[in-house]
């Protein structure tokens, strides 16, 4: 038996039977990631001795009669970006390539009190700026299903570190679409919370008013398990609201009877591979079979979120990295400067990407004088509408369900020299970030090449709940 290939609740069950012991489950992810990670790059650093003593500690534990939880003494693979004290977090840029924080993000160390084992860091496109993961210093990620395609992005590394089983879930974030897309390509669970529903405190910012802190799994309860830990207030993150945390594995094995399900049709038109639309209308068919009320809904400020997306996050990625100056953050410059404009020139100029530099010379000059107003305002006026929308339809539903991504895994380098083509992977999957509601990527089968095709279940804000109450059925109705 495998037991890198156990989901959280299953591995939780072994250890606390004492079928095996959390070194074990340990060395079976590392044997994993030696195999397969030259070949995926998921994992950009991985720490074994510290992996292995973090288990042991754990079996100690456990041996003393602590249980702290389903999470404890589970291997979890963490995006470059959640700051972890004393180990390395870069954000897969030059910029950062020796920063070891000198504290946990909130998520890290909620996690580290639940029992989680951290092994290792995973890639990511830099700074969370991509739909590939290409744009990382460290390389590309590969698809496990297919090695010349992309695993999605930015969080490409952690989707194809769970996909791989070379952890047993993974830590992520989602801005608009980087844990769903990347989880629909590689055929893994993937939740994108409420906007504030989880802390981002020691996490990189992005782009601060779209930002979120989700996860990777192997199943939907396993989804549910984690964020019964990551979820609540945080004092030191003043977008966590005050709104209470339920026990989300109580969702789960309710069923759809009765549940009115709306299908937007906007989301099935143009644009969208028809075996992908064929694959989602394949299973909400099913949903029906199982007691389920479908209704099809329109979103029409859909079309306008990409456009909205791309002002709005530049402008305030371009806020959050005018920190990185190579004086008070980031690495100093090799190249010398006669004054302070050159100095900056030069650690920008070697610290940054292609993919950063142009989104922050997008986003300045959108926040620049005479700009702000036909530009960042108007784009956060669009948002308003786009909100309006996902009101609106869930009057008449109770939630939504469409494709996460217009076409399966691409090719490596296919869209690598056309920004516009990439920008239009998250096409699916931003209107729900410009609304800050949840949405839970679900694989709904495979397409006739091979590749994983996946599914959202959308719901209000803060009823991440229905997503999951939903998506247990989605997995159920597709073995049977």
């Amino acid at each position: 038996m495998q037991l890198n290939k156990l989901k959280i609740s299953e591995a939780a069950k072994g250890l606390r039977e004492g079928k095996f012991s959390c070194e074990d489950l340990m060395k079976d992810c590392l044997v994993e990631i030696s195999v397969r990670n030259k070949d995926l790059n998921a994992f950009i650093f991985v720490d074994e001795k510290m992996a292995l003593a973090e288990a042991k500690e754990m079996d100690k534990r456990f041996k003393k009669g602590e249980d702290l939880g389903s999470l404890m003494g589970i291997p979890c693979a963490m995006k470059d970006i959640f700051n972890t004290k004393g180990v390395k977090t870069t954000c897969c840029s030059p910029m950062l390539k020796d920063f070891v924080p000198p504290y946990d993000a909130t998520v890290v160390k909620k996690l580290r009190n639940a029992g989680m084992v951290m092994i290792g860091k995973t890639n990511m496109d830099e700074f969370a700026c991509g739909s590939s993961t290409e744009h990382s210093c460290f390389g590309v990620t590969k698809n496990p299903y297919d090695l010349e395609r992309v695993a999605g992005g930015s969080s490409g590394g952690s989707a194809a570190a769970t996909a791989a089983d070379m952890c047993i879930y993974a830590m992520g974030t989602d801005t608009g679409g980087s844990i769903r897309q990347p989880a629909s390509l590689c055929g893994v669970v993937g939740m994108k919370v409420t906007y504030g529903r989880v802390s981002r405190s020691g996490v990189t910012a992005m782009a601060s008013s779209w930002d979120t802190i989700g996860h990777f799994a192997k199943s939907v309860e396993d989804a549910a398990i984690i964020l019964n830990v990551t979820a609540g207030k945080d004092l030191n993150d003043s977008t966590t609201p005050d709104v209470e945390v339920p026990d989300y594995t109580s969702f789960l094995g309710k069923g759809v009877k009765g549940l009115k399900i709306g299908i937007p049709k906007e989301y099935f038109g143009e644009g969208i591979d028809k075996e992908v639309s064929d694959k989602v209308m394949e299973v909400v068919q099913k949903l029906e079979k199982e007691g389920a009320k479908v209704v099809e809904v329109s979103l029409p400020m859909t079309k306008y979120a990409i456009a909205a997306y791309y002002v709005s996050m530049p402008a305030e990625l371009s806020a959050n990295l005018e920190r990185f100056d190579g004086i008070r953050y980031g690495k100093k410059p090799k190249e010398k400067a006669e004054d302070l404009v050159e100095y900056y020139f030069a650690a920008r100029g070697e610290g940054f990407g292609s993919e950063i530099k142009r989104r922050i010379m997008i986003g300045t000059y959108v926040l620049s004088a005479g700009y702000y107003d036909a530009y960042y305002k108007k784009g956060q006026k669009v948002r308003t509408l786009i909100i309006k929308d996902f009101a609106d339809a869930f009057e008449k539903v109770d939630v939504l369900i469409a494709p996460v991504s217009p076409t399966p895994a691409f090719k490596v380098g296919e869209f690598v020299d056309n920004p516009l083509a990439m920008y239009m992977a998250d096409s699916l999957t931003i209107p729900m970030s410009a609304a800050g509601i949840p949405s839970l990527a679900v694989p709904a089968g495979m397409s006739k090449s091979g590749l994983p095709i996946g599914l959202q279940i959308i719901a209000p804000q803060f009823e991440e709940g229905r997503c999951f109450m939903v998506g247990e059925v989605v997995e159920k109705v597709q073995v049977e």
